[in-house]
């Protein structure tokens, strides 16, 4: 019996798997393979080179350059979303001051405003950002300008001190209203009568913002920073349409960019399938670590 239940479920298995090695592992199998070679993408030879590629890697300052950027990115952008995801939420969800367990008024409005960027394509969104961002005639040097405040105008995409900070905005700007999404349908899930006490308790919004709602939206806090981390390390459909060439002295290179301008650029499929790997290894390992980092922790139950 038990013979046969374990050839049932092999047999429900064998396609799945083989699905999953052809189409998954295989591709990554098959890039580590070219990130051996000195493949210039356009020939049928492939030279093997073992792991120069990589040794190369670690003495390119360009690399270092372009991780130092995603290093940033990864920090900010997960940080500041979040922040910003779970204080709309809670002002869309609990933020109301007429002694009510409730958002404040509009919240329904707010919340599809704040959807909105979302819902646009990347390229839709960078080319909106252009417009914003140029120095001429831009609306952000505009209304600087009409405020009284022409002195911080800048040209936001050409000067390298500012240039990947205006990136990093727009990322903010773009995911920001998903997280508020979902937060609020974490935060409509915990029953009133918590909220309820600590209002009697004498709890304020920021007490109970993070002493209450936090530590019972860490699940979804965690996802949402893996999410964001992998967006982080990719960046590469935004980026190259606003600074295609890595933006003013490579102030705005990112890995993914690197990679795509030394295949596509510099005809090195060898190298930039080397930089592939590289940041692959970094996406699962932020996800290992994000969640080592929460599984010795107990679930809160409600």
């Amino acid at each position: 019996m038990n013979h046969g239940k374990t050839r049932i479920i092999l047999l429900f298995l064998a396609l799945p798997l083989a699905l999953y090695g052809a189409l998954v592992v295989s591709p990554y199998a098959q890039a580590f393979s070219i990130a051996l070679t000195s493949w210039s993408g356009f020939t049928a030879d492939k030279p093997f080179v073992g792991l120069d590629n990589f040794q190369r890697l670690f003495q390119d300052p360009e690399f270092w350059q372009a991780l130092g950027h995603n290093g940033l990115l990864l920090l900010v952008v997960p940080l500041v979303t979040i922040a910003l995801g779970l204080f709309f939420a809670a002002m869309l969800n609990v933020g109301g001051s007429d002694g009510k367990v409730a958002g404040v008024r509009g919240s329904a409005l707010y919340r599809r405003v704040y959807f909105l960027p979302h819902i646009l394509p990347v390229v839709i969104t960078a080319i909106l950002w252009q417009f914003i961002y140029n120095p001429q005639i831009g609306l952000l040097n505009g209304g600087l300008d009409a405020i009284g405040l022409g002195g911080l105008a800048h040209t936001w995409l050409g000067d390298p001190a500012v240039a990947l900070w205006s990136l990093i905005a727009v990322m903010v700007w773009a995911g920001v209203g998903f997280y508020v999404v979902l937060f609020s349908a974490a935060m409509q899930s915990i029953p009133k009568d918590i909220f309820e006490a600590a209002d009697l308790d004498g709890a304020g919004r920021f007490q109970t913002l993070t002493r209450i709602t936090l530590p019972l939206l860490r699940e979804s806090v965690q996802v949402a920073w893996v999410y964001l981390g992998i967006h982080a390390l990719d960046a590469f459909a935004l980026f190259m349409v606003l600074t295609p060439t890595g933006g003013p002295d490579n102030s705005t290179m990112v890995l993914s960019q690197y990679l795509y301008l030394s295949a596509f650029g510099n005809g090195k499929f060898g190298y930039a399938t080397a930089i592939g790997v590289m940041l692959s290894l970094l996406s699962l390992l932020l996800t290992a670590l994000t969640f080592r980092g929460s599984r010795d922790k107990n679930t809160i139950e409600f």
